[in-house]
């Protein structure tokens, strides 16, 4: 009997019982559609998660200097004058490395017409607004132009605004003083927050690091280097790859201690990961019970038509109908089934995802592979539920099955 036939017959007798055939159909497009929703539901969520971790900064890594000893007295790091500016050059060259800025730091009283404040002077330099997801609100951030000039103009974050010109005054193109010097206002940076350590982010003012460095400290050596990599998973490879450079750059031999700090954000990349593994496992729990629900339906409805449609199984064993085409056609039947249930949940699973979104607001994002891997599953439950029915029909004695009421 040909493949084709045996389609036919288990469409006809599929459309015999149609509100049977409908309601054994909704428990996989149940399952499916659920799956669908909750895995669109744990992409958008997932995708969202990682936006926040990386402007925390999961795929930052900061390299310091190292401590400064003098008479025994230990400084800390960021104090000793071994980073320059070339070292940061040579780590932007690095694979696996996708932003870095340089960078200086100081304090100092800003004086803007008459009212002053007293605040952290930033130097960076043109990538800091990338590697910390950080926008500006209004005006632009210094350019490479500006860095390369040392140029005196400054970005100024919203608590330095607010205390310098006033809430909602716009700053652009205005003067302050930083040390008696002069620096023109080009952006405002969007408001930040604190920070993990309690630290008002907004209170500090972005000038080019060559600035600091020239124009306010007089020195030819930087404190540090923010690098971001290309993704969370490759700071530990870049971090490695960083100070494998900087031993070689600053001719550190084996065995003696580096004269530099790296540190990666562990602890968030951990919270990360584990957020990620609680989510694929929520996702696969309900994914396994409700096609196991759809299938144990699908098992469920095969037996009752086996039961039902003993005495033509037995007539067409008769007339000379193989073992295995019986087996074949209601194995069919049952992968009909959970196909044409799986197609549907994917499409209800479409309409939930984007109405969830649409009413809730909630980020949803369905992939292709989650699409294939449902359809899939689909298909393998109809199989895997489909086959012991199946068998039981095609075990059937022809005599027995013809005398059965």
């Amino acid at each position: 009997m040909s493949f084709l036939m045996i389609l036919r017959i288990a469409l006809k007798a599929l459309g015999r019982n149609k509100m049977r055939t409908a309601l054994t159909m909704l428990g996989m497009i149940i399952g499916v559609a659920a799956v669908i929703t909750m895995v669109a539901l744990g992409t958008g969520a997932q995708s969202s998660i990682e936006a926040q971790i990386q402007s925390a900064g999961t795929n930052m890594v900061m390299v310091s200097a190292g401590n400064f000893m003098a008479g025994g007295v230990r400084m800390g790091q960021g104090n000793a004058a071994t980073l320059v500016p070339e070292d940061a050059a040579a780590i932007a060259q690095l694979p696996g490395v996708q932003y870095v800025a340089a960078g200086s730091n100081t304090r100092a009283q800003v004086v803007a017409g008459h009212l002053n404040w007293n605040t952290q002077i930033q130097g960076t330099g043109v990538d800091l607004p990338l590697i910390r997801s950080w926008p500006v609100r209004e005006g632009q951030f210094f350019t490479p132009q500006d860095v390369a000039t040392a140029a005196k103009v400054a970005v100024l974050g919203t608590v330095t605004r607010d205390q310098l010109f006033g809430p909602d005054v716009s700053p652009l193109g205005q003067i302050i003083r930083v040390s008696n010097q002069p620096f023109t206002v080009v952006g405002v940076m969007a408001a930040k927050g604190q920070s993990g350590m309690g630290q008002d982010q907004d209170d500090t003012i972005f000038v080019p690091y060559t600035t600091v460095l020239k124009k306010l400290r007089g020195i030819t050596n930087i404190q540090m280097v923010s690098v971001s990599a290309f993704s969370a998973g490759e700071t530990s490879r870049v971090a490695d790859n960083i100070a494998t450079l900087l031993r070689t750059r600053h001719k550190i031999q084996p065995g003696e201690p580096d004269d530099f700090m790296v540190r990666t954000m562990e602890e968030m990349a951990s919270v990360r990961k584990e957020a990620t593994q609680t989510m694929t496992a929520l996702l696969a729990s309900i994914a396994g019970v409700s096609l196991l629900v759809g299938g144990i339906g699908i098992m469920n409805i095969m037996l009752v038509s086996v039961t039902e449609r003993t005495r033509e199984i037995g007539l067409r064993m008769a007339i000379g109908a193989r073992g295995r085409d019986v087996l074949l056609q209601f194995l069919v039947e049952a992968v009909v089934l959970s196909l044409f249930g799986g197609g549907i949940g994917i499409a209800l699973g479409f309409g939930l995802a984007r109405g969830v979104t649409l009413v809730q607001g909630w980020p949803t994002a369905v992939s292709p592979d989650a699409v294939v891997v449902a359809f899939g599953f689909a298909a393998i439950t109809g199989v895997f539920f489909g086959f012991y029915p199946a068998r039981k029909a095609a075990a059937l004695d022809p005599i027995d099955a013809l005398r059965f009421e």
